[in-house]
């Protein structure tokens, strides 16, 4: 299970607390790959994190980081073309570079990398192996070096408490989103929903106690035209660049005449997704959950040909 883990930087926190740490980098990659450079793992007292392939090298990354962590000689791995291991066989062809690295519990770049992540501030992170810094500006690599960004970890604020607005906060909080399921005056009594933080203060002190910035989505899922109204005036202006709206069609132009009387311009509309989720067929809660993680995570990389609709305003 500990590959189910994309972000080293919690693990990394965790193993810090015990002593030092290895964290093992992918730095460059030949022939595809089924993990992007960049990717990591970390070994610590009694930890693993991350994965770096499809389970081909991970056993051989866990001998040397385990030695470098005695030793605290950094080392260069090198697994498919080139190779010193020829045994070890990547079966997707892949030629996959990893720095190993020790991290000792006091280390000055270590530390403000888990800084700027408790800030939600971008890092920027420079090291090569016995040499490292982190800064919240990029940086430039001196030769041997390689340089890896970090962003906040992304959040999913769900508005709602119905059975597709639960399936969206529990899909989010397995998908890495750090969770929040706002139900203005809602049951006392949080959902069974583990990872998943729950408020049921009025909506506008929820979110700004949450604070919505450039990597925070929301899904409005109030079946409310008055408290969803309320969560769009207050979401699209903000600097989270996906805000969803669950909701019949037919009534999309009269929300949106709404929006606009209210004083809310074109920019803010267009990022506005209604219906909420790529256009995947299925009506059922984890569906729709399915469908709405989707089109956030498309729009966090980028992806135009998977943005189902902007709602043309």
């Amino acid at each position: 299970m500990y590959g189910l883990a994309d972000d080293a930087r919690p693990a990394l926190a965790q193993a810090l607390s015990r002593g030092p740490a290895t964290l093992a980098t992918i730095i460059a990659l030949g022939g595809g790959g089924p993990r992007p450079v960049g990717a990591q793992m970390v070994f610590g007292d009694g930890l693993i994190s991350g994965f770096l392939s499809g389970g081909c090298i991970e056993a051989d990354v866990e001998v040397h980081a385990r030695a470098c962590l005695e030793d605290g000689v950094p080392r260069r791995l090198v697994y498919g073309e080139g190779s010193p291991w020829p045994d070890i066989r990547l079966l997707c062809g892949a030629r996959i570079e990893i720095l190993v690295e020790r991290i000792a519990p006091d280390d000055a770049a270590a530390r403000t990398l888990l800084d700027l992540a408790a800030a939600r501030l971008p890092a920027f992170w420079v090291s090569d192996g016995a040499r490292r810094i982190c800064a919240e500006e990029p940086q430039v690599p001196w030769p041997g070096a390689f340089e890896r960004a970090y962003d906040p970890v992304p959040r999913l604020v769900v508005i709602g408490g119905d059975p597709t607005a639960l399936a969206i906060a529990g899909l989010a909080t397995q998908s890495g989103h750090e969770t929040f399921l706002l139900r203005p005056k809602g049951p006392a009594a949080p959902p069974p929903l583990p990872g998943v933080a729950y408020r049921r203060e009025p909506l506008e002190d929820a979110l700004a106690a949450i604070g919505l910035d450039a990597w925070t989505s929301v899904a409005v899922c109030g079946h409310d035209l008055e408290k969803d109204h309320t969560a769009l005036m207050a979401t699209l202006p903000s600097p989270a660049p996906y805000v969803g709206l669950l909701g019949a069609r037919r009534r999309l132009p009269e929300r949106l005449a709404r929006l606009k009387a209210a004083g809310l311009d074109e920019r803010d509309l267009a990022k506005l997704r209604a219906p909420i989720g790529l256009d995947l067929g299925g009506k059922a809660p984890f569906e729709v959950a399915v469908a709405v993680i989707g089109e956030v995570m498309a729009t966090r990389h980028g992806q135009p040909a998977l943005e189902r609709r902007a709602v043309e305003a």
